[in-house]
């Protein structure tokens, strides 16, 4: 393939950018389809012993044929994890997104090809062995594999690659959880560094496909079916129940915490406190998950917290009547198992683990609830959906894309308002205790920083006449520098016999200069790195020329042909544009 480095980038038109997202939409949808079907190959294997790629993650998993063998299932995956990871792409080692991430805003938009089949087989293997993990993060890094694997086989630019990852990005998502609009705000809001028209139109064909696709195959159903909807849970006929939906946004952000800060202690004390190396330290966390499945299905009749998770989550929304008890256990137990999965070492997403969090969390504080004030209107699979919500904004830090995909996956509008305001508190009191998301995170202890937010780009609304400096003198080249005077912010145009520019000279550079020999005209000292732009040109523009040209300075001019020494209005230098950049800085409180 060849490198970014050796061969020149090459911008494609917008029809051919649409026509390349929709090919990726098309590819994401089909690979949510596939790895599907691996997981459900994979799991009916495992537990059921039988070949069978049909699996319905909402319905539980009967009791297989292996009695107490069936612990060292997630070990036997483990092993073949390992296998994949180590000797082919360590990039698909852990939840995926952070990988992602750091092909956006460090490596121009590459990511290996090979990532996109080792993460597929490695996170089916994990997920459909027991390993408490999501696919929504697989589906993510394998879209996005295919979308920056196209941009680098036609050579496109890094922000074209941007483009097409995030498309692969939102696409996988939106067709594992049938949430196409959800899918386009996560793309915006975590992977993307630009949101313009140029990227969103790219992002919402390749969404708005994969979806399609999607449905195609899986049906055009919500992720979740709440019998009962038609008692409207989430109506407000009492102000305090309000009250009660801002107080699970505040326990929610304490959950979105703990579970970002148990999935990094236990991914350190695997690799500091457990010796033998990735096989063992995997196959370690996975014993420990296979006895919590037993025990489980012994205890209780169903393994619970294995795998995706979403059956528990179904018989929450269905309203099955769990004891307070079992729902505090479940919680407990799911976060364990899923920092003990990714913590040594698993392939897959985060994305269903939160749901299960979320949903387990909210249902027990509604439990609570209705306890305490049976005349309250309160329901206890409504607080469960939005307590998903709550969990998802603050773990990942997509507040809007949690939103939305809560409502996409439940269809009820009337969610809104209680989503909106748990998830708004949920972010804020994760936030206020730990600064990074769990997709950031990674990338901190990595030494990388992530960005924190969205902001508007100030750069293309300054121009170049609105920051250059146009106290300049023209001065003929035979000029001796003593001549000129030394303390002042004028810049010096030097004039050829002719009248055309033959450099530039700063007030520094007299100063510097004409110290060491000051009957030296101004000829000597004239630079002539420089670039012309127009007084119009935005600074990002400006920036790009001064780049692509290694140039030091740029002249602003209006000119048509040749530039005249007298034409030129003002100058920019690389000191300017920091001054510039630094002053725009305040508006974010930086």
């Amino acid at each position: 393939m060849t490198s970014d480095r050796t061969a020149p980038a090459r911008t494609v038109g917008p029809a051919v950018l649409w026509a390349l997202s929709l090919l990726v939409g098309i590819v994401a949808g089909l690979g949510a389809v596939v790895f599907r079907a691996l997981i459900g190959f994979f799991h009916n294997l495992f537990f059921l012993g039988k070949l069978s790629a049909a699996y319905n993650a909402n319905i539980h998993t009967p009791a297989g044929p292996w009695g107490p063998f069936v612990i060292l299932v997630p070990v036997v995956g483990a092993f073949g994890v390992a296998f994949l990871v180590k000797n082919f792409a360590p990039e698909a080692k852990g939840h995926g997104v952070p990988e992602v991430i750091q092909a956006v805003y460090y490596r121009k938009g590459v990511i290996r090809p090979v990532v996109s089949v080792v993460k597929a087989l490695a996170s089916a293997l994990s997920i459909g062995s027991g390993g408490s993990i999501g696919r929504e993060g697989p589906i993510i890094q394998i879209g996005s594999s295919f979308g920056s694997t196209m941009g680098q086989l036609l050579r496109l630019p890094s922000w074209q690659k941007v483009t097409l990852i995030a498309a692969g990005a939102g696409g996988g998502i939106a067709a594992t959880f049938n949430t196409p609009i959800g899918g386009v705000l996560f793309a915006l809001e975590i992977i993307m560094p630009e949101f313009s028209a140029r990227t969103l139109v790219p992002v919402v064909t390749a969404t708005a496909t994969a979806t399609y696709i999607g449905r195609l195959f899986f049906g055009p159903h919500p992720s979740f079916f709440i019998p009962a909807l038609e008692l409207t849970f989430f109506r407000l006929t009492n102000p305090i129940v309000l009250l009660a939906y801002a107080a699970l946004g505040a326990i929610t952000g304490l959950v979105s915490a703990l579970f970002i800060s148990s999935i990094y202690g236990f991914q350190r004390f695997f690799e500091h406190r457990v010796k033998g190396g990735y096989y063992v330290q995997h196959a370690a966390g996975m014993l420990m998950v296979g006895l919590m499945l037993y025990v489980f299905m012994s205890r209780f009749g169903h393994y619970y917290v294995g795998g995706v998770g979403y059956a528990t989550i179904q018989d929450i929304l269905a309203s099955v009547q769990f004891p307070l008890y079992l729902l505090i256990l479940l919680f407990v137990a799911k976060l364990l198992a899923t920092s003990l999965t990714l913590g040594s070492g698993a392939s897959g997403g985060i994305f269903s683990p939160a749901l299960f969090l979320g949903a387990t969390a909210g249902a027990a504080y509604g439990v609570v609830l209705h306890r305490l004030f049976p005349t309250l209107d309160i329901a206890v699979p409504a607080f469960a959906v939005v307590g998903m919500g709550g969990v998802v904004a603050g773990a990942t830090g997509a507040a809007l894309a949690s939103i939305v995909m809560i409502f996409e996956m439940t269809l009820d509008y009337t969610i809104i308002i209680p989503m909106t305001l748990t998830v708004a508190i949920s972010y804020a009191v994760r936030k206020s205790m730990m600064r990074d998301s769990i997709y950031t995170r990674k990338l901190v202890l990595r030494g990388e920083l992530a960005p924190e937010s969205l902001r508007g780009d100030l750069q293309f609304t300054r121009t170049a006449a609105s920051i250059m400096n146009s106290q300049l003198r023209i001065v003929p080249t035979a000029t001796r520098l003593d001549d000129l005077p030394k303390e002042t912010n004028e810049a010096f145009v030097v004039a050829e016999e002719n009248g055309a520019v033959g450099g530039v000279v700063t007030s520094e550079r007299v100063t510097e200069i004409g110290g060491a020999n000051p009957t030296a005209v101004i000829g000597v000292a004239a630079q002539r790195n420089y670039v012309v732009v127009s007084p119009d040109d935005s600074v990002w523009k400006v920036v790009a020329s001064m780049r692509s040209t290694g140039s030091a300075f740029a002249l602003v001019a209006a000119h048509d042909g040749d530039l005249s020494a007298m034409s030129v209005q003002g100058i920019i230098t690389r000191k300017s544009i920091v001054e510039v950049l630094a002053d725009d800085m305040e508006l974010f409180g930086v």
